[in-house]
């Protein structure tokens, strides 16, 4: 029904910057808060930063000043610009949002698959 596709991960040195996208699509009616998450190895996912339909936005304190989250509500899309990147970023990277469906009548969680961002000193 609803599917949140991500890119943009990869390899990078650091103080090197990336961008990840993630586009949801299917059955969508509404997209309300949608937002990234990380989960390095050995640790429990944590929350990155979210954003709503208005462009509020949230950032944990570890990237405030280096990352900026964005959203085009014509394109379903969230972005995460990522810059002055640390070897601490590195983590699977998965988009998060609260959708409603065409069918439904209350948001539902919808994940993506992750996408590996790796920083190297």
């Amino acid at each position: 029904q609803v599917q949140l596709v991500e890119s943009g991960g990869g390899l990078v040195q650091a103080g090197g910057s990336l961008r990840l996208s993630c586009a949801a699509s299917g059955s969508i009616f509404n997209v309300h808060v949608m937002g990234w998450y990380r989960k390095a190895p050995g640790s429990q996912r944590e929350l990155v930063a979210l954003i709503n339909n208005v462009g509020r936005t949230v950032y944990v304190d570890s990237v405030k000043g280096r990352f900026t989250i964005s959203r085009s509500n014509s394109k379903n899309t969230v972005y995460l610009q990522m810059n002055s990147l640390k070897p601490e970023d590195t983590a699977v990277y998965y988009c998060n949002a609260d959708i409603v469906t065409t069918d439904g009548d209350s948001p539902n969680d919808y994940w993506g698959q992750g996408t590996q961002v790796t920083v190297s000193s």
